[in-house]
């Protein structure tokens, strides 16, 4: 599957959940029910995933986990904020997808009426 494939999959099962909840909830419920349907899809998703920090050549536990990374092509951030995204959130999508040597982003913000208002698509 190439990555547009499993980011078009990743937009459909964040519509899906947009749908059945709306806006409002917290952002570990929209985590828990993206993971399952994208399970549902027959993606395979990891759901917390600690990322080390390297430094010089040494792996140090800096305490960085990634939201979803699925099919260890696309990562995926997620929010459930007021008032859109900052820069902190993306500045901490592409610290990720450094990290993780991973060139698509998806940072997703679930408490918005519409959700294509609450998408936006990182690329390294």
């Amino acid at each position: 599957m190439t990555d547009e494939e499993v980011f078009k999959k990743i937009l459909d099962c964040s519509f899906a959940v947009h749908t059945a909840l709306g806006p409002g909830l917290l952002e570990n419920a929209y985590e828990e029910c993206l993971f399952y349907e994208l399970r549902q899809a027959g993606l395979k998703v990891e759901r917390q995933k600690a990322l080390p920090l390297v430094y010089k050549q040494v792996k140090l536990d800096a305490g960085y986990r990634v939201d979803l990374l699925v099919e260890n092509k696309v990562i995926v951030e997620l929010k459930a904020i007021e008032g859109g995204f900052h820069d902190v959130h993306y500045a901490q999508i592409l610290t990720y997808m450094k990290l993780a040597k991973i060139r698509l982003g998806l940072l997703i913000n679930f408490n918005v009426k519409s959700l294509k208002d609450g998408i936006k698509r990182m690329i390294l």
